[in-house]
């Protein structure tokens, strides 16, 4: 059963779990292509490579469904996300591993805000604040 964090059990500056995703081509394209964006760098290594970078990269909002889902599968089926801020970094290609890492930065009555970065071989991916109201 999934635990169901409350605002009163948490502190500042506990760790979630971490997360080490292996990115593949199919999670670049696929993630691309199920969120309607057809831009060529992020499913065609040779558009991308057209570009000056090496591979496809990963789209922004494959990289917020991934941050999302970290954070509540976290958090438990009683959250509610109510705030998202992201700023995208260096890029996520196939081959990379990215580290998803989150922390509990501040508390205030049934919010918490958690911070979660994302980094790879190339440095920070993602940054990203999510406010959450828990029970």
């Amino acid at each position: 059963m999934q635990k169901t964090y409350k605002a009163s059990e948490l502190e500042v500056g506990q760790a979630l779990p971490d997360l080490d995703l292996e990115t593949t081509a199919t999670l670049v394209a696929g993630g691309a292509i199920a969120s309607r964006d057809y831009t060529p760098v992020h499913h065609d290594k040779s558009a991308a490579v057209s570009q000056g970078l090496p591979d496809m990269f990963m789209n922004i909002l494959t990289t917020q469904g991934i941050c999302s889902r970290y954070v509540t599968d976290w958090a438990g089926p009683d959250a509610t996300v109510t705030c998202v801020k992201t700023k995208l970094g260096g890029p996520n290609m196939p081959g990379d591993t990215l580290k998803i890492r989150g922390k509990v930065v501040s508390t205030d009555g049934d919010d918490a805000d958690i911070e979660v970065t994302g980094n790879n071989a190339w440095g920070n991916h993602v940054t990203a604040t999510f406010t959450l109201r828990l029970p």
